[in-house]
């Protein structure tokens, strides 16, 4: 089948890193480490036992990190933040669902960041997770860095993004909040450093947010064979987005205008607008405190969604689909 790409996928960019652990051939999440220059944790989907990796700029594997008592059911999204008493922390999102609400509950589970790059085994504390409207299928999770707070973006028709409870608890059930509308294909997300924006992407597409409901504009991405991972760089000054396969490159690409966050736009040189136009140009109405589930909250948050052809995605879920049932055999 012939089919005409969007030029959202044609974005011109340049290859970060290219992963190069064998291992690692379902890469679904990544983010910088808040401890170490130029290294980036990820770690498989599904059918790869409870570990992530740390990767260097080289492609290299620098340390894995085994978490045990725990299982990699389906793991989608990993981000970094603070544990109980402030020191560096990872999250790893065990949050998807193909099935669309066969899991009751799906689970978060954090672990202190590790101050030397080694090899170790972490026993890592759980957090269950529900959605107070019903199960979702999700793949994106992101942590404001100002509160360190989590969210989730659910990837369905009726998609959303979710918000942790005031403070998360290990003992009980911990129920995110829809707080806005959302996009059907999103497969990860990240915040900016400094907190001041975040994106959400999907295969084709990618959109930076100011808060929920405040679109600031698209970001082009890089046409990748399984698009499922975003993360900021460290000087918030460009995104990296991976894919799944084997060998696949990781491919930066650098923010422009108001996408870029508030420290690099007010930094010297950073060429900041006046907040009133930045807002008038990216605002499309609703805020945190809303439910966001208006029609024209649908149409206008959470960016442009999947826009390549109907029958490229049928063909891709197949391909995916078959691929992983041929894994699990």
């Amino acid at each position: 089948m012939v089919v005409a790409l969007p030029a959202a996928a044609t974005a011109d960019s340049d290859v970060a890193f290219t992963i190069k652990d064998e291992r690692i051939g379902e890469s679904s999440g990544l983010v910088a480490s808040a401890q170490h220059p130029d290294v980036y944790w990820t770690h498989n989907d599904s059918g790869d036992s409870p570990r992530i990796y740390a990767i260097g700029k080289d492609g290299a594997t620098k340390a894995t990190i085994t978490l045990s008592g725990v299982d990699a059911r389906d793991w989608e999204a990993i981000t970094v933040g603070k544990d109980d008493a402030g020191k560096p922390a990872v999250f790893v999102g065990d949050i998807g669902d193909n099935f669309h609400g066969k899991w009751p509950e799906v689970w978060i589970y954090r672990f202190a960041e590790p101050a030397t790059l080694a090899d170790a085994t972490v026993k890592p504390t759980k957090f269950r997770v529900k959605y107070d409207n019903g199960p979702r299928d999700a793949e994106a999770m992101l942590m404001d860095p100002r509160t360190n707070k989590l969210y989730i973006a659910s990837k369905e028709s009726d998609g959303g993004l979710y918000e942790q409870p005031e403070q998360l608890s290990a003992t009980g059930i911990n129920t995110f909040r829809r707080i806005a509308a959302g996009d059907s294909t999103v497969t990860d997300g990240a915040f900016a450093p400094d907190g001041s924006r975040f994106v959400l992407r999907g295969y084709f597409s990618a959109t930076v947010f100011s808060a929920p409901g405040k679109q600031v504009g698209p970001v082009s991405v890089p046409l990748q064979r399984q698009g499922e991972s975003v993360a900021w760089s460290a000087d918030g000054r460009t995104l990296l987005f991976g894919s799944e396969g084997k060998g696949s490159q990781v491919r930066r690409v650098e923010l422009k205008g108001d996408n870029r966050p508030d420290s690099v736009r007010n930094a010297p040189g950073g060429g900041a607008k006046s907040d009133a136009k930045s807002d008038e140009a990216g605002s499309t109405g609703g805020s945190a405190e809303g439910d966001g589930d208006s029609a024209a909250d649908k149409t206008k948050t959470y960016g442009p969604g999947l826009v390549a052809v109907a029958g490229l995605v049928l063909l891709f879920f197949a391909y995916r689909r078959l691929g992983r049932r041929r894994n699990r055999d």
